[in-house]
């Protein structure tokens, strides 16, 4: 697995600090120089190299940076450059690699450091050991310290291999801080107990609904968490309004930090909600979800209202790998499937065209009424689940009939979840719903 920690880095003098800020601008001299000779061999007609013929930077940065140094900086511009051309390929690509800003308005203070050229020690007092350029080293007369020693400021959430860090100078929070990516075989959780099956709708206003073939159903509701996020952008857009009338730009530090705070609350909140479920689901014996992919979805949503919520708010890949890192640490597997018409088909008589949907609630002609998006999740469920049932009487030795006549059809058990801007917790609404707004719950190994 690969997992991530992150720390504050602080320097123990002034003379480090200053050391260290000519290591990181250095980095970002080095960046810039290497992307602009790039793009401008990609862009320029008169230019007959390709964007891999440069000069060689590492022999000009490696009195300051350290060979290795220098060279994982043009390895992760390499790697900005191969990710271009990837989107390219697709049709997705939005703009050639960028700089780490500029010598006149400053550059971003970034760098990376191989795994095997920095020394992290966790206890009562954290350091981290990390290498300099020989110009550097004889510059500040660092003597016979062959490293740069630094505090660290916080703890481990993960070991196992460290990966290559990233450090970098964060100018809202006037810190230096370190991402190290480590890879660890050690899950948190044996695998599950059983062999159960989840499907999750992600929605606009409900975040997750999901069913589960033991009976269980969550709603995760969104509407107060979006309307938290959608205040701190419109108290955004008054203070770039403001700027742009006063000071003719579009930014400032305050901006920055409600960009800062508004992605944070979100994020905090999509990382608790990913482990408050699997938690559940593991309890469950859940080990296969089904998510669901929202091409669909982003296509369909057109307002203005709806498209910041699909697009901007929930951000939906992330919100995927989120989903499938914390399963991953429980064990369960998650797999994308496609939901199409979910959201439209009465779970009663299997139509499309009769039901119509107001708001959260689903109704259908032949009388059936329910949750829009718990509905969607259990139709999601049964349909994969279909797909899997021959395998599954197979296994058990059962026919279709036989095996049609013994699964029970228990009424589904719902837990409604909101949030506190602490933890997802169980909202009175749970106790609201009319369960003949439910509707029968599949179980393992239905079929249709």
């Amino acid at each position: 697995m690969r997992r991530v920690n992150s720390f504050s880095v602080v320097p123990r003098s002034d003379a480090d600090e200053e050391l260290l800020r000519r290591l990181l601008d250095a980095s970002a001299s080095l960046w810039n120089q290497l992307t602009y000779e790039r793009r401008q061999n990609f862009t320029d007609p008169d230019i007959d190299k390709s964007v891999w013929d440069t000069e060689d930077y590492r022999k000009q940065y490696v009195g300051v940076l350290g060979s290795a140094t220098a060279q994982q900086v043009i390895r992760k511009n390499t790697e900005a450059w191969r990710s271009f051309f990837a989107l390219k390929e697709k049709g997705e690509a939005n703009g050639l690699p960028g700089y780490w800003g500029n010598e006149e308005e400053g550059r971003e203070l970034r760098t990376y450091i191989r795994n095997d050229q920095y020394t992290l020690r966790w206890g009562d007092r954290s350091t981290i050991e990390i290498t300099a350029g020989s110009d550097l080293k004889d510059e500040y007369d660092m003597g016979y310290r062959e490293r740069l020693t630094l505090d660290v400021r916080g703890k481990p959430k993960w070991s196992g291999d460290q990966g290559r860090l990233e450090l970098y100078y964060d100018k809202l929070s006037d810190q230096f801080r370190a991402i190290q990516p480590v890879t660890t075989n050690d899950s948190r959780r044996d695998s599950p107990v059983a062999d159960e099956t989840a499907a999750l709708d992600i929605g606009a206003n409900n975040i997750v609904a999901c069913t589960t073939t033991t009976g269980q159903q969550y709603l995760y509701e969104g509407r107060d968490l979006f309307a938290l996020f959608r205040e701190t952008t419109r108290r955004i857009a008054d203070h770039q309004s403001k700027v742009k009338r006063e000071e003719e730009r579009y930014s400032s530090k305050r901006i920055r930090r409600l960009y800062r705070r508004r992605t944070r609350r979100r994020d905090h909140a999509m990382d608790a909600l990913a482990r408050d479920l699997f938690e559940r689901l593991y309890e469950e014996g859940v080990s296969t979800v089904y998510v669901g992919d929202l091409t669909d979805v982003l296509e369909t949503h057109w307002s203005v209202r709806a498209n910041a919520k699909t697009h901007n708010f929930w951000a939906f890949r992330a919100f995927l790998d989120r989903l499938a890192c914390t399963a991953e640490e429980y064990g369960i597997t998650v797999e994308v499937r496609p939901e199409a018409w979910t959201s439209q088909t009465c779970p009663q008589c299997g139509s499309t065209e009769d039901t119509t949907r107001h708001q959260d609630t689903l109704t259908c002609s032949c009388g059936f009424e329910g949750h829009a998006d718990l509905t969607a999740s259990e139709t999601f469920l049964r349909r994969h689940q279909n797909l899997e049932s021959s395998d599954w009487r197979a296994r058990h030795n059962l026919s279709r009939q036989s095996h049609e006549a013994d699964v029970p059809r228990p009424m589904a058990r719902l837990v409604c979840l909101k949030w506190d801007d602490h933890r997802w917790s169980a909202s009175p609404r749970a106790h609201r719903l009319n369960e003949e707004h439910t509707h029968p719950q599949v179980t393992a190994g239905e079929s249709a």
